[in-house]
């Protein structure tokens, strides 16, 4: 018989003896509670870094369970991870899904000591529509109309961002040879902004992590595929060039042959470059 990612998942977690806390609600909203999970390394000493997973799906799909970060082995590598989920956009427009990272971030670094988090040591990282929002969290740290809810007291900026292949500019994406689509009324782009990026100029760019960029933004790893039939890596490439501008930190790692996520981006080399990464900048 054929066994589950969800079981496979949790029997690794057991033989990694990784303290894992499910379904801790963070905020509450109209439709429902919005909820994260919560993964503490083993024989921690003292509090420990953050990376707060992101999962893609084009904003419509996907959920916080099966987290990347944890899979790889970081939690051994001693962070915790906060896996989390936020509104898809058949609950909910832009800016609801900022908003609720960013309500996340507030309640982790809140509940900081009650977890033994490090709360001045909060990495993001995400993959496609996860991707977009971790550069949207990275770049929006000084844009207070995201910040909704409860927990106003603490702040949602974040130390570190490692972007897979997350769209950057909304505006520019059905300009690239290919990718037209993403100017299509039934796009998962037009979900998002609650219009296409032409009838919505102003949320297009609202939603555009590029459009936020200052010098005080944190350091960033880019990570996309050359073959991406998806995001195009473009869009990677704006990310990068506008935080060099700026002045900010910022490395793009181009890989050939990639597509829109797959193996490519667990592999032990990418995962230890990730490592690397967030090792100087939260630990």
């Amino acid at each position: 018989m054929k066994m589950s990612r969800l079981f496979l998942f949790a029997l690794f977690l057991a033989v990694t003896n990784v303290h894992a806390q499910k379904n801790i609600t963070y905020a509450e909203t109209k439709t429902g509670p919005l909820m994260l999970d919560l993964y503490l390394p083993a024989n921690r000493a003292g509090t420990a870094p953050l990376i707060i997973w992101i999962h893609g799906g084009g904003w419509k799909n996907g959920s916080k369970e099966n987290c990347l970060p944890v899979r790889l082995g970081f939690t051994e590598r001693g962070y915790a991870v906060a896996s989390i989920n936020y509104r898809l956009t058949g609950a909910a427009a832009f800016p609801a899904q900022i908003e609720d990272c960013k309500s996340a971030v507030r309640w982790l670094r809140t509940h900081a000591v009650e977890y033994g988090l490090n709360p001045d040591k909060f990495g993001v990282w995400g993959s496609s529509a996860g991707g977009h929002l971790v550069a949207l969290l990275g770049t929006s740290g000084d844009v207070s109309a995201f910040d909704i809810g409860e927990n106003l007291t603490a702040s949602s900026r974040v130390q570190a961002v490692c972007d897979y292949y997350g769209p950057s500019d909304f505006s520019t994406m059905a300009a690239i040879p290919g990718f037209e689509r993403h100017a299509n009324a039934d796009s998962p782009e037009c979900a998002l902004l609650g219009g296409t990026p032409d009838k919505k100029p102003d949320v297009a760019a609202a939603a555009s992590p590029v459009t936020h960029v200052t010098p005080d933004d944190p350091p960033f790893l880019i990570v996309h595929g050359d073959k991406d039939n998806i995001v195009p890596l473009d869009q990677s490439r704006r990310m990068d060039a506008a935080l060099r501008t700026a002045g900010v930190e910022t490395k793009l790692i181009i890989l050939p042959g990639a597509g829109h996520g797959g193996p490519a981006f667990s592999s032990p080399e990418i995962a230890d470059q990730v490592d690397t990464f967030f090792n100087r900048h939260l630990k």
